[in-house]
């Protein structure tokens, strides 16, 4: 088996059709069924049929599709960290929920970096539901999102950092100083952050517990941008507790309700199993849980991911 012929295999499975495949990787037709065919010689399996509703997989050929994908995963990655070798350079990937990305990520990220010089670090923002598959294919090094009390059973995994999620109004707005009912705020135009519109994570959780229609939502690029409109307009959205404790102490937002509309929240840490990380992984993974990791991420609420060192770069994915 070789490489290309691997990865023609897995882009015929990820996308469906031979030539949808071809399109992907701009060859013909006709090289994607050849590659297909060796494989299939070599094996002794036919990996697929076609049918009338599309391909289907034989159970071989889903074991190789997705051997293929962790194959080429981590052929790329060891094209990467020889060239840094090279450099005197490593590099760890860091896959987070936007939420975290947002609030807690420059000051762990950056104080974590500045402990060690040769460090490079990448953030990228995924659905926190995409973090398992990320690292399984080796996208990514260490994956942060929402706690989970059912955590993938094929990775490590490590709590840290609870918080507090709490509905918050510009000081004009007239629920100000009532605990309003559920039927109110569903009434409401929510103005939100990016991390509302993934699937897991409280603030989705909130939203689906008060009921409030996807009509009723206006999603911002950043959590800042929420907030900003919020105050401007008198609006209402959900913040997490400590990133808007400076403007509730000036008087800028007004936390609404009493306990009833507070949420506990809890981050989690992502890594493969021991023997597959990188030793940079196994240095954040202890790093994240101490006290000076906690205080960083607290003091960098707010913080902008331009302010990351130099060392720390940053990619925004769908």
């Amino acid at each position: 088996m070789t490489p290309t012929q691997l990865r023609a295999f897995a882009t015929v499975v990820q996308l469906g059709s031979v030539k949808a495949a071809a399109e992907s990787l701009q060859v013909t037709e006709a090289a994607v069924s050849l590659h297909v065919a060796q494989l299939r010689r070599e094996l002794g399996d036919p990996l697929f049929v076609r049918t009338a509703s599309g391909l289907a997989f034989t159970p071989g050929g889903l074991r190789l599709a997705s051997r293929a994908v962790e194959i080429l995963g981590l052929q790329d990655r060891t094209v990467r960290e020889v060239g840094q070798a090279g450099r005197g350079r490593r590099l760890l990937r860091v896959g987070a929920s936007s939420l975290f990305a947002e609030h807690a990520a420059p000051g762990l990220l950056g104080l974590f970096a500045s402990r060690a010089k040769d460090l490079d670090l990448e953030l990228s923002v995924h659905d926190s539901a995409a973090l398992p598959a990320l690292l399984a294919t080796r996208t990514v090094d260490v994956g942060i999102g929402p706690h989970s009390t059912v955590p993938p059973a094929d990775l490590v995994t490590t709590a840290f950092l609870k918080y507090e999620v709490v509905v918050v109004a510009g000081p004009g707005h007239p629920l100000v100083g009532h605990d309003p009912h559920p039927s109110q705020l569903r009434s409401l135009t929510w103005l939100l952050g990016p991390s509302s519109a993934g699937g897991q994570g409280v603030i989705p959780d909130v939203l689906r517990r008060l009921a409030v229609p996807e009509a009723q939502q206006r999603i911002f690029q950043s959590d800042a941008q929420a907030m900003e409109e919020i105050r401007r307009v008198d609006g209402v959205g959900l913040a997490l507790g400590f990133a808007v404790a400076s403007d509730v102490a000036a008087g800028r937002l007004v936390v609404l309700g009493g306990k009833s509309l507070r949420y506990a929240g809890r981050w989690s840490a992502l890594v493969l199993p021991t023997h597959s990380q990188l030793p940079a992984a196994a240095e954040l993974l202890r790093f994240i849980t101490t006290p000076r990791a906690t205080q960083a991420m607290l003091r960098g609420a707010g913080s902008s991911p331009g302010r990351f060192r130099p060392s720390v770069h940053v990619t925004l994915w769908s």
